[in-house]
């Protein structure tokens, strides 16, 4: 198990590598100067090339990306275009937030999907089981922000149960967690059902209840384990779509994490802020597929690690 996790970890550098790659040239494609920006609209020529030769953007690409690469490694993520300030001091202001809201977004995925998708599979085709793939289907198709504004509309504005915006407590969560988790649960849900509806046809089903064992432990302590390997690989995929989702959902709802962070650098057209940002979201994705790997090997101990 240890070396299976070392293996893995060994695995991923590639892949942060790559990904600061495609992070650091994708933003090179942004149009705008980023020395005009920092000296200003009106400033001169020679004062924009000073600060081009400070900003080390005279360089060719690839010495200007191995700068960036070994300023990584040092921890530093460049310095804000528009209020000067380390952009990884930011970062780390905004990051819990955002990691937050994406885990109780997680739970009510995780929470909402398996229980919708385990009733779809106790009772397939029935009634309860289009109903509740009807709704799943309605959650799937319905875009974040959309649903966030209902529900800000109805339970903010309209009842006022919940606040309208912000995050200063456990009551902000509810309805930011719930618009940017209800996709994932639709997804989970029918993964959940699909994968449960294989298991319970497999023989040693038909042997347990042959034998008389209790429809309960026959659901949950047999089909339901062997049933989670693809839905485990779903919830991972699904939180790193959650950190994606909060660009927007952090928008509607006024919070100070990193997506909105993210979307005002990319207004201002602060391209270091943006930059650490994407690569930051991104480096957090790495790091849940790397679990979500290794937890592949406690749920099902047939699984080889190679």
């Amino acid at each position: 198990m240890t070396m299976f996790i070392l293996r893995r970890i060994a695995q991923t550098i590639p892949v942060v590598i790559g990904v600061t790659f495609v992070v650091f040239f994708i933003m090179q494609l942004v149009p705008g100067d980023p020395a005009v920006l920092l000296a200003g609209e009106g400033a001169s020529k020679e004062t924009i090339a000073a600060v081009r030769e400070q900003l080390g953007l005279n360089k060719p690409l690839y010495a200007q990306y191995f700068d960036y690469l070994s300023n990584l490694l040092r921890g530093d993520f460049g310095v804000s275009l528009k209020n000067s300030q380390p952009v990884l001091d930011e970062i780390l202001v905004r990051l819990p937030i955002t990691i937050e809201l994406a885990i109780f977004s997680i739970i009510i995925t995780i929470f909402l999907g398996m229980i919708a998708g385990i009733v779809s599979a106790i009772k397939p085709y029935s009634l309860t089981d289009t109903l509740v793939m009807l709704v799943a289907l309605i959650g799937i198709s319905m875009p974040s922000f959309w649903l966030g504004l209902l529900l800000m509309f109805f339970f903010s504005v309209k009842l006022q149960i919940f606040p309208v915006a912000g995050w200063d407590s456990l009551v902000h969560t509810i309805l930011p967690a719930l618009t940017l988790g209800a996709a994932g649960a639709a997804i989970v849900a029918r993964m959940t059902r699909s994968s449960m509806l294989e298991v319970v046809r497999q023989d040693y089903i038909r042997t347990a209840r042959a034998k008389g064992v209790r429809e309960r432990v026959i659901i949950y302590r047999h089909a339901l384990r062997n049933a989670l390997i693809p839905v485990i690989t779903v919830i991972g995929l699904q939180f790193g779509a959650l950190l994606g989702g909060t660009v927007l959902v952090e928008s509607i709802f006024a919070i100070n994490g990193l997506g909105r962070m993210i979307v005002d650098a990319i207004r201002m057209r602060d391209l270091p802020m943006v930059q650490g940002g994407v690569l930051v979201a991104s480096m957090v994705f790495v790091i849940v597929n790397l679990f979500v790997d290794i937890l592949y090997r406690f749920f099902n101990k047939r699984i080889e690690l190679n």
